[in-house]
């Protein structure tokens, strides 16, 4: 079929995620037509470098023949089996028990989900679950980061802090509540690490107290804030918050949907500081895309508080492709490829080329902030430097961004306030790298030469 037929077709029947619907009616679809490496070609033949690993997922880079061979091999076996009725299949099985070895010690059980949101849904129906069964049914408040993106399901948008999630929702919920981020650029206390650190502790404390240690259920927090802007926490944050939980006797809960799988150096960015959490929420690299899956891992305590609160009935939660055979096939041999396949080893290896080059456009009289952390990564366009400025978004300047960037062949985030998120795949290579940051020169150089930007400029 031509494309002139699929944007067509597009417009008038597929609902696409967290776009505007009218916008997109007119601007039409990009119809993306294959991928190799850290490379895709759309319709027209236009070669892409995908800066974002798709959506942060696809951190093994497209076109392994050996995931593809996963899949058809299981597909052939066993296409589906379900888990309820105590059915399972020998690659979900698998796939739990290598999770629980490759995760934090205190993370023990896995619950199987099609993706981020549903696992983070699932985390909190698990979590109101467990505090009922131990007999504590005022807990069911829930704290989370100003910026914080905990997916779009029904409970898990209340929890994410974007107002484009709320907006027409009904959001949040009078349990959902707000800490500020500690989003060093514009942090209040400044930049000093421990100043951020005790700041994000004292609100937790306050805000616990404020609305009673016996009501709050759990805080959720990502080790990087993805959606919000790709915020990088001081080393020793995330640490010291689950310190502060521990003190309050709340659920600790880690969202490692973005985080997870060499996205940060490690495993999982938990492992960087020692944090055992309560529950831990997976998904993305899990799969890198090539097949839906998500994970909740929780600790043994939360397991057995689950299990003994039954008094015999089942646990009314479940997924009909929860544990997906063929899904799980496929992490299988993702697993294997971060590990035996060396893709880890080469993410940590590139990683202080990425951060050079995003550090490089400091200079650039656009780029007010430069930040990462392994392979994740953002820059922040601002109209004056030195008062960290904004740009007006009447400018819409995320759109035009994104409209430069891909005629200059870069696929990247180009979020409504001006930040520019990176997630490369762990398969970069250095060249690469070089051709990245030669085409993002470019199109900031472009970006600058707008007359609306040029005026807006201080």
């Amino acid at each position: 079929m031509n494309t002139e037929s699929l944007v067509t077709l597009d417009r008038n029947h597929l609902i696409h995620p967290v776009v505007n619907y009218r916008a997109h009616e007119q601007r039409g679809v990009a119809v993306l037509e294959s991928g190799q490496g850290a490379y895709l070609r759309d319709s027209h033949g236009h070669e892409l470098l995908d800066a974002f690993s798709g959506l942060w997922c696809v951190n093994t880079g497209y076109g392994h023949d050996s995931i593809v061979r996963a899949a058809e091999e299981q597909m052939r076996r066993l296409p589906y089996a379900t888990g309820y009725f105590h059915f399972g299949s020998e690659p979900a099985i698998k796939l739990a028990a290598q999770l629980v070895e490759l995760a934090p010690e205190s993370l023990k059980r896995v619950y199987f989900t099609l993706g981020g949101s549903d696992a983070v849904d699932s985390a909190i129906r698990f979590i109101v679950n467990y505090w009922n069964a131990l007999g504590k049914q005022e807990k069911k408040h829930f704290i989370t980061l100003e910026r914080g993106y905990h997916g779009s399901s029904s409970q898990g948008a209340g929890l994410t802090a974007l107002p484009v999630f709320h907006r027409n929702f009904d959001l949040p919920l009078a349990t959902h509540h707000r800490i500020p981020s500690h989003y060093a650029y514009r942090n209040p206390v400044g930049s000093d690490p421990t100043a951020i650190i005790d700041a994000s502790v004292t609100a937790l404390r306050n805000k616990v107290q404020e609305l009673g240690a016996d009501r709050v259920a759990a805080f959720f927090c990502e080790p990087i804030q993805g959606s919000g802007g790709v915020l990088v926490p001081p080393k020793g944050w995330l640490k010291a918050m689950e310190n502060c939980c521990r003190e309050l006797g709340i659920l600790f809960v880690v969202d490692e949907v973005i985080t997870g799988f060499g996205r940060t150096g490690p495993m999982f960015a938990c492992e960087a500081e020692g944090v055992t959490p309560d529950l831990m929420t997976l998904a993305k690299g899990l799969t890198a895309g090539y097949a839906p899956m998500g994970a909740v891992l929780m600790s043994d305590a939360v397991y057995q508080g689950i299990a003994d609160g039954a008094n015999g009935f089942p646990i009314g939660h479940g997924h009909t492709y929860s544990a997906h055979p063929v899904s799980a096939a496929v992490a299988l041999e993702v697993l294997r490829l971060y590990g035996e396949g060396g893709l880890l080893a080469n993410g940590v290896e590139q990683a202080p080329r990425f951060e050079q080059g995003l550090h490089a456009l400091l200079d650039h009289p656009l780029v007010g902030d430069a930040r990462c952390r392994g392979m994740l990564g953002a820059l922040e366009l601002v109209a004056d430097k030195n008062g960290k400025t904004p740009f007006d978004p009447g400018l819409k300047l995320a759109d035009q961004l994104f409209e430069i960037a891909y005629r200059n062949g870069i696929i990247l985030r180009a979020f409504a306030d001006n930040i520019l998120g990176f997630a490369p795949a762990l398969c970069y290579s250095g060249q690469d790298f070089d051709l990245l940051f030669e085409r993002l020169e470019r199109t900031l150089d472009q970006v600058l030469d707008l007359p609306d930007v040029r005026r807006a400029l201080r």
